[in-house]
């Protein structure tokens, strides 16, 4: 069994999971671009309070010339990263936000 695959077998058993979602968005990121969109934007809508996926969606828009939905997504992570006392994270996606501005 193939990473994808097994990663798609965790995403059945516990489909509620942020981390199997976004652990399979990171596996496509590398072969299917417009698929990895779209599990990140999953996350990004049904689990809002998951801070690592800001920093891979906000650099994949990036990569797909969005850099206005880039830099939306990386504002909401600063604020979700503050709210959760998580402050490398937020100094991490401050730092991406700072060279966009």
């Amino acid at each position: 069994m193939n990473r994808v695959e097994q990663l798609h077998q965790f995403l059945q058993e516990e489909p509620n999971d942020p981390f199997n979602i976004y652990a399979l968005a990171l596996e496509y990121q590398k072969t299917d671009i417009a698929k990895a969109k779209e599990l990140f934007d999953r996350v990004l809508h049904e689990h809002e309070t998951y801070v690592p996926v800001y920093y891979h969606a906000g650099n994949l828009y990036l990569e797909l010339e969005m850099p206005d939905r880039a830099m939306l997504i990386f504002e909401k992570g600063i604020i979700e990263a503050k709210k959760q006392n998580e402050l490398k994270a937020m100094r991490e996606l401050q730092s991406v936000y700072n060279e966009l501005i």
